[in-house]
């Protein structure tokens, strides 16, 4: 047994078990086990009755407020089992400090975090507060609603419907997100070349509205992961990864990211995927497990969500990854979806190339192609283990159809994905 991020272990009572009291309190319901030593293993303590008392009184005499506890006292192992529940009143100060576990460490809180325990105290969320800003223009949010929704015009009754003026008046934190121009992070999005670091396109977009980055997003998706096939007298739009599976993507990250973190929302496209990396964790009350099975909604930013929900952008019951997941229904490889501590990483892997009428060393062939690095014949053929005269065949073939892109001639010819 070792000590984890709900679990921890003291030999003796002492003042340090406070601070641990406090990180329970306010992060998630927790034990600490008295008379136990570092490796897990059980010493004992000498009076766990007279200690029991000991803990109860340091508790109630140090936490600001006191939160919920309960104590178990195993006479037979002389240990004592103390449980903190997690409670709404935050945040829970010992020594007028928060503070929080790191794996199986304590530590104190940073500003910014003792910032979010107090609005959860409050029951409020980030985009609810007061903005500092009075100086906006909501021309593009306005443009959306009136086209989407058949408004005549956004004015200011709308946008206290909407969340983006409070009751006293003031602007809140989500218009400041959606204004055309504000002091926030935004999206930071590249095409990698063959490697993370060739730059082949990048389009960082900060301090504009939410619904701008999102359509900057789109963009980079269409000229990066979509091309055109033809079959015959046909041509059709082939999608590297489904854009039902990317919109949905940028949405969520967007929605549920940490606006008071000056980081932006990352979407690196490479030869084989697309990873979307968004600051923040799981929002508070949401499992890994819930995360990932969906029908959970605890949105970090709800009024921002609620227009998403508007707009058509996101589902409003927590189907994001059930969205995304039955965008792969039919392809291979799936969808990864990555809960870090303070991100959330999703990534979506392009599709086998499956083009109608294509032979499968056609579709080995293609598949090797990037859209952005050039590839000679003598690294195709080791790629593929084919024979010259065999792929020379192929590459002409897949040319003809508009798949390949032929560049240079003679020996110096190179090919890319068209």
């Amino acid at each position: 047994m070792r000590e984890t991020r709900n679990l921890e272990f003291k030999q003796s009572v002492t003042k340090s078990f406070l601070t641990t009291v406090s990180a329970f309190a306010n992060y998630g319901t927790g034990l600490i086990l008295f008379g136990v030593d570092d490796a897990g293993k059980t010493v004992g303590l000498k009076d766990p009755l007279a200690d029991a008392l000991k803990i109860e009184n340091m508790i109630n005499d140090s936490l600001d407020p006191v939160p919920h506890y309960s104590l178990e006292v195993n006479e037979d192992a002389k240990t004592i089992c103390l449980k903190v529940y997690e409670g709404k009143a935050k945040p829970f100060l010992y020594a007028k400090r928060a503070y929080r576990r790191n794996d199986s460490a304590t530590i104190e809180v940073d500003r910014i975090e003792l910032s979010r325990l107090v609005l959860s105290g409050q029951n409020l969320t980030f985009d609810e507060l007061p903005s500092s800003w009075n100086d906006f223009s909501f021309q593009m949010l306005s443009d959306r609603f009136i086209s989407h929704l058949g408004l005549t015009k956004l004015d200011d009754n709308s946008l206290r419907t909407l969340g983006l003026i409070s009751v006293d008046g003031g602007y809140t934190k989500a218009a400041e997100i959606l204004s055309d121009r504000n002091g926030l992070p935004g999206v930071d999005i590249v095409r990698f070349g063959s490697n993370i670091s060739e730059f082949f396109d990048r389009k960082t977009v900060v301090g504009e509205s939410a619904l701008k980055q999102y359509d900057e997003a789109l963009e980079m998706y269409e000229r990066y992961c979509t091309y055109e096939a033809v079959t015959g007298a046909t041509r059709k739009t082939i999608e590297r990864v489904p854009r039902e599976a990317f919109r949905e993507a940028v949405a969520n990250a967007l929605v549920h990211r940490t606006w008071d973190v000056a980081a932006n929302v990352t979407i690196g496209i490479h030869d084989d995927r697309i990873v979307i990396s968004s600051s923040g964790g799981l929002p508070e009350g949401v499992s890994e497990d819930e995360y990932l099975g969906g029908g959970i909604s605890v949105p970090r930013n709800p009024i921002l969500a609620n227009i998403f929900f508007r707009l058509d952008y996101i589902e409003q019951f927590g189907t994001g990854i059930a969205r995304i997941n039955e965008a792969y229904e039919n392809i291979e490889p799936k969808p990864c979806f990555e809960v870090r501590e303070n991100s959330l990483v999703v990534t979506l892997p392009f599709a086998a190339v499956e083009v109608a009428g294509l032979n499968p060393d056609e579709s080995l062939v293609l598949q090797e192609l990037s859209r952005t690095r050039l590839f000679s014949r003598g690294e195709i053929e080791q790629k593929t283990g084919f024979s010259k005269d065999k792929l020379v065949r192929i590459l002409n073939n897949l040319a003809a159809r508009g798949l390949v892109a032929k560049e240079g001639n003679g020996r110096s010819r190179m090919y890319r994905r068209a």
